[in-house]
This record gives C-alpha cells, structure tokens and sequence, in this order.
C-alpha cells in the first residue's frame, strides 16, 4: 500500500536506491516518510515513551544497512515495521516484559470541555489496556491494520505469517478487543 506522500515523489524503492548510491537526502526523505508511522506502531505494540525513538531510530539504523536484504517483495514500510517489530521484542525481552509508568507525564488541562476529555481519556486509556492484554501477534496486526492501514498480505510480510493467519489474528483481536472496551 502506498502513502500519500510515496504517491507525491519518488517510490521508496527508488530513494532506497538513490541513498545507496551515495544520497543522504534519499535516507533523509525515507525517515521524513516513515518516521511518524513508525513510532505510532511502536507506541501501540507497547514501546515505553523513552523507548519509541530509540527503537525508531535503531529500526532505520538496521534498515539502511540491510537494505540489500529488502527483497522488494512487501513495501519498504511493512519491512521497516519487521525489523522494528522484532526490536521490539527484543527490547521486550531484555526488560522483561517491566512497564515503567510515570505519575507525573499528565497532560495539562485547557480550556476544553472537562467531562467530554474524561471520557476521551478514559476511553484511550481501556483501549490501551485492553491492546496490552491482547496476545503479541494479534496486537501487531491490529496495529497494523488499524492504525497503518496496511493490507494482510504486508502485514504477513512484516510479521513473518500468512496473510490467511493474519486475517485471522486480527478477526480475534477484533472480537477480544469487543469484550475488553466496553
């Protein structure tokens, strides 16, 4: 599936290319495409706040020095979500699966509506908790169609599946999600 800003300038196989020819602008616009999608799924896949950038930025580190082995077959995006995904629990593993909150990361009022923001807040937070209890594969792949709009077959290739297994993971998470939001 191509992004909108893919559809805009050069296709990220072309920038990949470019950036392998010596184009630091190439990588730069391959991150500046990225980027944001990237931390998005981390945060969903359960990526602390002090975690997402790091694992972000390893992602693209690992990307462009392994560029040779995109085989072309998926979008640059589900191969970048890949390598984050498996950084992810990589990171997951090392810490144990530990989840550190902070008291004090509170958002500041303003000057909206204070009973529609506690509902906001409170719907976000069950989405949250009901997200972390789902098992780590159907969380991936609702966040990854949910969220980044990609299709079963790049969600296959980004999580080493099929795209039937997918369907079927996201059909699951669908239906738990369902009973844990209420």
């Amino acid at each position: 599936m191509a992004s909108l800003t893919e559809l805009d300038g050069p296709s990220d196989a072309a920038l990949a290319a470019a950036w392998q020819a010596g184009s630091e602008q190439a990588a730069a616009d391959l991150v500046r495409r990225h980027a944001s999608a990237l931390a998005r799924f981390l945060t969903g896949a359960g990526a602390g706040p002090g975690e997402v950038e790091d694992l972000a930025q390893e992602a693209f580190f690992k990307a462009f020095r392994g560029l040779d082995s995109w085989r072309k077959e998926s979008s640059f995006r589900s191969w970048l979500f890949s390598i984050a995904s498996n950084l992810r629990k990589d990171a997951y593993r090392r810490g144990k699966g530990r989840v550190v909150l902070s008291i004090e990361d509170h958002d500041l009022p303003d000057g909206r509506d204070p009973a529609s923001e506690l509902v906001a807040d409170e719907t976000a937070g069950r989405i949250r908790a009901g997200l972390a209890r789902l098992p780590r594969l159907q969380r991936e792949v609702f966040l990854l169609r949910a969220q980044q709009g990609l299709d079963y077959g790049e969600i296959a290739a980004a999580l080493g599946t099929t795209a039937g297994s997918a369907r079927v993971h996201y059909h699951h998470a669908i239906r738990k999600l369902k009973e844990l939001v209420p």
